[in-house]
């Protein structure tokens, strides 16, 4: 394969993903990562790098219409961080030292997590007594609908931010935004209307990933031949992402996306245990 065949595949494989993760609020890695390592037999870690380097830009893409639109919680977006931060240079530095048959298997375990937690019934009813650490902290908030603004109160301020620790730990080990535990800590957890926890999640993804992306950074594990084209890719589809959540129902798209990933994730499992990394 020549190199302009490689570079013009590989963005509109990232401008899927960067579709796909602004739609969804995962991240663009679920699906940057399979793609080179699977279609294309890169590295997983320089995967990995590369796909941080995605989740940055999925990030900045959307997450900048979406706080236009008013949707996005931009406090409780940046006390959370404090937690994905310190658990994605945990997780990064953990990952250096992992075997990579090992951080294969455990990407396909999150995969098939990440399928069930999109296709599970969406959490609607925001209406709930509240926390009094949110309102302490003034997280609590409101979003457009067509009817006016929806208030809302959060709960379980404590458990979703320990989430939030867990699923920087994952970003930093596997390279995704682990936009899956994000969206389950607000929209199940802390009870916060779906369209808010997708968007929101997109806000902090890049946060997250940039804290474990200088971890790969330093180790050289940062192609710029491969992070070029994803980046790039994954922009577009990030912008085009965020214009199409506010007009389309998603549901259709969360069906396809869980079936692909359904089938990436076994073949990343099947390869991890075959020691093909």
């Amino acid at each position: 394969m020549s190199i302009l065949t490689f570079t013009l595949v590989l963005i509109l494989g990232a401008y899927l993903a960067g579709l796909v993760g602004s739609l969804t609020g995962l991240g663009g890695g679920v699906v940057i990562i399979p793609l080179l390592t699977l279609v294309f037999h890169v590295d997983i870690r320089y995967a990995i790098g590369a796909a941080l380097l995605a989740s940055i830009a999925n990030s900045s893409g959307a997450a900048s219409a979406y706080i236009k639109e008013g949707i996005t919680n931009i406090r409780l977006g940046m006390f959370l961080e404090i937690a994905t931060t310190l658990g994605a240079v945990g997780g990064a530095l953990i990952a250096v030292y992992t075997p990579t048959n090992t951080i294969a298997i455990l990407f396909g375990a999150v995969l098939l997590f990440s399928a069930a937690m999109t296709l599970r019934k969406k959490n609607q009813n925001a209406l709930n007594k509240g926390s009094r650490l949110a309102e302490i902290l003034k997280l609590n908030g409101s979003y457009p609908t067509k009817e006016g603004k929806v208030e809302y109160k959060l709960a379980n301020v404590t458990g979703g931010f320990s989430i939030m620790g867990l699923a920087g730990i994952m970003s930093g080990l596997l390279g995704i935004g682990s936009g899956a535990l994000k969206v389950l800590a607000m929209d199940t957890t802390m009870k916060i209307p779906f369209k808010v926890s997708t968007t929101t999640s997109n806000f902090m993804i890049g946060v997250t990933a940039a804290a474990s992306a200088v971890v790969y950074l330093q180790r050289g594990y940062m192609d710029p031949g491969i992070a070029f084209p994803v980046v790039l890719g994954v922009l577009g589809g990030a912008f085009t992402g965020a214009k199409l959540l506010t007009r389309i129902d998603a549901s259709t798209l969360r069906i396809i996306f869980c079936i692909a990933i359904t089938f990436i994730a076994i073949e990343m499992i099947y390869n991890g245990i075959q020691h093909k990394f």
